[in-house]
């Protein structure tokens, strides 16, 4: 029989994606990530289709389709969640502050490392692979974090979403730096950004004044449809792509802070309010199965024994301590003392491993073992998980506590006035 026939790949879909559902559900009862399950059924499935003889299949270039269909559904999926109001601007620069300050710290430190025990590792190629091991993953944080409190949650949403952005910006902008002809510097970068903004503002205007004329009940995958050729086009123009999906994400969530004026009056805001809401529901529905698919066949094409190895392991723990080390020192000059579980939700995840599979081959190193990104992944998200329980523990037993506290009552008698009769 054959192994990877249609109906069996039918039920193999069908099963991951219900296996899927149910991790998502026992995540929130254990606060272990459910992509870390998703990996390890996709390990499971790997030595079961070895078993099969059929261990052979090529997955790499549908894994990276996933996880560019998948990084771009996650972004506007955080995008459509932020409202832009005057009360969230300092909590959004503060989320700012401390992405951009953690990704270049954690990144310089960990090409140190790798410089430092990687033979062959040049410093160019060192930046170049620490660079994904310093992205924040979103794809991990913002389903995690939906039990926290309003500040808490919005910190990490806000945190992880500008931190998968700009560590993106910042990987393009060093594989820029290996072909000196095309490299334009800080000049060239800086108006390369300007540029991707008044492109993604008017396109954002123009689809959403299109859109909410469209009559046809069919509009929402034509309008990702749209989304996904601008972001392929963008990366043709050497463009961030992705601030094209985030500013269009942005505009349609606070579409009356941005249609204010005359362009107001060419705004249908209750069809385009009811575009945002059906595109929310349909965004977090293809995110969902976007990522789980990513993550098996993440867990497919990783070779889980290059974990046991001794240097891998090392290098793996410097890099994870370098990471809540700095982000502990952030987090205490950025917010204080009330840093948990903010100090450990800081995973590695979808973002690290597309920008790692996306190394030049000018830049790549032989001595380098893969091992490294599983185990930076693997750990961190292990430290979020028991950082989440502890967090979860902790509230329970703060409210049995307080319930514990029993509210008495007492009688009040009025008092009597000097000089009346009792």
């Amino acid at each position: 029989m054959e192994i990877l026939s249609s109906y069996n790949l039918i039920i193999g879909v069908s099963v991951i994606i219900i296996l899927s559902f149910l991790f998502n559900g026992l995540s929130k009862k254990t606060n272990i990530p459910a992509v870390l399950m998703l990996i390890t059924l996709g390990v499971g499935l790997q030595y079961l289709l070895d078993y099969w003889d059929a261990g052979n299949v090529n997955f790499f270039p549908v894994l990276e389709v996933l996880g560019i269909v998948g990084l771009i559904m996650i972004v506007l999926e955080a995008a459509l969640e932020l409202q832009l109001k005057r009360e969230k601007l300092i909590p959004i620069l503060k989320a700012m502050g401390i992405a951009l300050i953690g990704l270049l710290a954690s990144a310089w430190v960990a090409a140190l490392i790798l410089y430092n025990f990687i033979p062959e590792m040049t410093m160019q190629s060192a930046w170049l692979y620490a660079t994904p091991l310093s992205i924040l993953s979103s794809a991990i944080i913002i389903p995690s974090v939906l039990g926290l409190t309003g500040d808490k949650r919005e910190f990490h949403i806000y945190e992880s979403t500008f931190s998968d952005i700009m560590g993106i910006m910042m990987f393009y902008f060093l594989t820029g730096k290996l072909n000196p002809a095309e490299d334009g510097g800080i000049a060239g970068f800086s108006g390369n950004l300007i540029l991707t903004i008044v492109i993604s503002l008017v396109a954002s205007y123009g689809i959403i004044l299109i859109f909410q004329r469209i009559k046809s009940q069919v509009k929402l995958f034509l309008l990702i449809g749209v989304l996904l050729l601008l972001y392929a086009l963008g990366k043709k123009m050497h463009l961030s792509s992705l601030i094209i999906i985030l500013i269009f994400g942005l505009v349609i969530a606070n579409m009356k802070l941005f249609f204010k004026g005359k362009l107001s009056k060419y705004l249908h805001f209750e069809k385009a309010h009811h575009i945002y809401h059906e595109l929310h529901t349909i965004t977090a529905e293809t995110a969902f199965v976007v990522r789980t698919f990513f993550f098996v066949i993440f867990g497919l094409t990783i070779a889980i024994t290059s974990l046991w190895n001794l240097n891998v392991a090392l290098i793996s723990l410097m890099i994870i301590a370098s990471i809540y080390g700095i982000r502990f020192v952030l987090l205490r000059i950025f917010i204080g003392a009330d840093i948990l579980p903010q100090l450990f939700i800081a995973p590695r995840g979808l973002i690290t491993v597309l920008l790692f599979y996306a190394i030049p081959a000018e830049a790549q190193i032989e001595s380098f073992e893969p091992g490294i990104l599983l185990f930076v992944i693997i750990g961190t998200s292990l430290i979020m998980t028991f950082a989440m329980i502890y967090d979860k523990r902790r509230s329970s037993k703060a409210l049995k506590e307080a319930n514990s506290i029993k509210v008495g009552t007492t009688k009040w008698k009025a008092p009597a006035l000097e000089g009346t009769s009792r």
